[in-house]
């Protein structure tokens, strides 16, 4: 209900199952480490308002394809919703209330907003991990109906999907099974984790080893089990003279990960700590 949104624990968020993990309170929750003092009831209502403006027209629709339609053109005509081509890098397009506020961001955060207006109107709107650009997903009657919130939520045909999908696949086409897997719907989980890991590779590449640590920390809060989050924040705190969590971070994902392609460099860098290589038995 509108009003009483609550933000999870950060503690709590790993016993979560994938259906129960609360995605729009979770990216609150994650804008809230870099904007303290932001009010997720004002947020939450404001995506509310955006379904009640629609909700009179989409319920004498009939089929979800025109639904969608209706919702696409209200975000990204009217409202002014879009990608951030200029600064796409820019991290305020990772955090969902600067996103609400300046109604520019990344294809998660879009997609975030999109889907979350469609499925307070009824549309199953799920979003896709795809790779590059995150998509959104929309079953119809001989199929399914993808869209990219990062352009105004133009529909991708077939082609366009494997052109896309074949750069970041060695050069080759995927077949249909391959697309098709491509195209499953991503759990909650998986859009926070992909969230937290643009936040994580952005500010890396700015050398804020604090705030990158801090992506780091809150992927392994989602799912502790991310071994490339673990040596991340590892490499962060290195950088940050928080040697003993380096060393216990580092060491410990080279005991679960002793044959990883970048096991050698991760010793090295414990050599250089004076920590040594751990042992494995």
């Amino acid at each position: 209900m509108q009003g009483k949104i609550t933000l999870p624990a950060w503690d709590s968020l790993a016993e979560l199952d994938d259906e129960a993990l609360p995605l729009l309170p979770t990216a609150l929750l994650i804008a809230r480490d870099e904007y303290p003092d932001l009010d997720p009831v004002a947020y939450d209502a404001l995506v509310q308002s955006h379904a009640d403006h629609l909700r009179t027209e989409v319920d004498t629709l009939d089929r979800f394809p025109l639904k969608i339609a209706a919702v696409n053109r209200h975000l990204f005509d009217e409202l002014g919703y879009g990608g951030d081509h200029g600064e796409y890098y820019d991290p305020r397009n990772s955090y969902l209330n600067q996103v609400l506020d300046r109604r520019l961001g990344n294809p998660i955060s879009l997609a975030l907003v999109q889907m979350e207006v469609a499925r307070r109107l009824g549309i199953p709107l799920d979003g896709v991990s795809f790779p590059g650009h995150f998509l959104v997903r929309l079953p119809v009657d001989d199929g399914m109906l993808v869209m990219d919130p990062f352009n105004g939520g133009r529909p991708l045909d077939v082609d366009e999907l494997r052109e896309r999908a074949r750069s970041h696949l060695g050069g080759e086409v995927p077949d249909d099974h391959v697309l098709a897997q491509i195209l499953d719907a991503a759990p909650a989980r998986a859009i926070l984790m992909r969230m937290l890991r643009n936040l994580h590779g952005v500010y890396a590449e700015r050398g804020e080893w604090d705030r990158a640590a801090r992506s780091a920390d809150r992927l392994l809060k989602l799912a502790p089990e991310q071994e490339d989050a673990l040596r991340d924040r590892g490499l962060a705190y290195l950088q940050l003279d928080h040697l003993a969590g380096a060393r216990h971070d580092l060491g410990l994902y080279l005991k679960r990960n002793a044959q990883a392609s970048d096991a050698q460099w991760v010793r090295e860098k414990l050599i250089e700590l004076g920590a040594g290589a751990p042992r494995l038995h």
